[in-house]
């Protein structure tokens, strides 16, 4: 044995077992276009496990989301990361009901105002069951998140235990599970997040996970074509058999106004583009800009009463979720019901509602 072999056995030694591994893997996915050989699945969910277990140092950890971010994940590599994910992550049942689990990007809204909490509750006074999951303010965006905006309109999701998001999906047919709270493994990389100063394959990752098990259709929102690709391929390998991809408002789920929606429905492994062109319909709302969240809950209020700015975008999606769950059969019966559902103002009772469940239990 060479003294050379000697110094590399000793170093694997000091790195101990998991960080000596990670350190493997990190070669198969950094060593360059030509001699990458990428991950296979049991690998990349190794990979990912080490991570959220605190097997791998920080500066393993950069290591990999960056050259995973140079590089992009192989479908088969998010497959496996989402593996991860659903075993360590928290988890939501529906027995004999089937939600429409809704994810979108982590770092958050900075340009045009949010619909999904309203579109959420809107959906949920009408019966069907919505669940969501977010984080905190997360690199590199710093958006305003979900638990920010349904903060805003008196409906805290950050503190509460699993068990009680639980009772909210039973009672109240909704729920959002909020990282720092639910899934702290996960938040063990968001230092490492903000670090590497770019989004990396987690990002897409969260995306295409939800926290509920069982039946439901995943709607996930995307940006680029090549996204939108990589997920089908990853869910399909995963057993998703009803999936939605929206190329929405800043890769979210809410669908623009002010131009067709390009959406795409993913069944038994055979997509179907669907695209959705508002002013087919007497919609062409401009977008809302953002400003802030005191002014976002103002023209929140107003758009769950059936007024203000921001009514027609969630009239148009209220309806485009209605006709994807199959409860319609053309889009111009859900229009009429979500006008129905503003009109009477369905979702606003139900936001009040929570409020006063989240004042009862945290007393002034």
């Amino acid at each position: 044995m060479t003294a050379a072999t000697d110094r590399r056995e000793a170093r694997l030694r000091a790195l101990g077992t998991g960080r000596a591994r990670f350190r493997e893997l990190i070669g198969k996915v950094g060593s360059g276009e030509h001699t990458s050989t990428g991950l296979d699945r049991a690998e990349a969910r190794e990979a990912m496990d080490l991570m959220l277990g605190g097997l791998a140092d920080d500066a393993q950890m950069g290591a990999f989301l960056i050259a995973h971010r140079i590089r992009r994940p192989h479908p088969i590599e998010l497959s496996g990361m989402l593996d991860s994910y659903r075993q360590h992550g928290p988890v939501l049942e529906t027995p004999g009901r089937r939600p429409l689990c809704f994810g979108v990007p982590y770092d958050g809204r900075s340009r045009t105002a949010p619909l999904l909490p309203l579109v959420a509750l809107v959906l949920a006074s009408d019966g069907l069951q919505v669940v969501m999951h977010g984080g905190g303010a997360m690199p590199v965006k710093f958006g305003v998140t979900l638990a920010e905006l349904f903060e805003a309109i008196g409906i805290g999701w950050t503190g509460l235990p699993l068990s009680a998001v639980q009772r909210r999906l039973d009672d109240q047919g909704l729920a959002l599970t909020h990282q720092p709270d639910h899934f702290p493994w996960a938040e063990r990389l968001v230092p490492v997040r903000d670090a590497i100063g770019k989004r990396p394959p987690v990002a897409s990752l969260e995306l295409l996970w939800t926290p509920h098990r069982g039946d439901h259709l995943l709607v996930s929102g995307f940006v680029h074509p090549p996204t939108e690709t990589r997920a089908w391929q990853a869910l399909e390998a995963c057993g998703e058999s009803d999936v939605l991809t929206v190329k929405g408002l800043e890769g979210s789920t809410d669908l623009p106004t002010s131009r067709a929606g390009i959406t795409a429905r993913l069944r038994q492994g055979e997509p179907e583009r669907i695209l959705l062109h508002p002013r087919d319909h007497g919609i062409s709302a401009p977008e809302v800009p953002w400003q802030n969240l005191e002014i976002w809950r103002s023209q929140a209020l107003a758009a769950l009463a059936g007024e203000g700015e921001l009514m027609q975008a969630l009239r148009w999606n209220v309806a485009a979720y209605l006709w994807f769950s199959g409860r319609f059969e053309r889009l111009a019966g859900a229009l009429d019901q979500a006008t129905a559902l503003l009109v009477a103002r369905s979702g606003e009772r139900l936001r009040r509602e929570l409020a006063d469940q989240a004042r009862e239990s945290c007393p002034s």
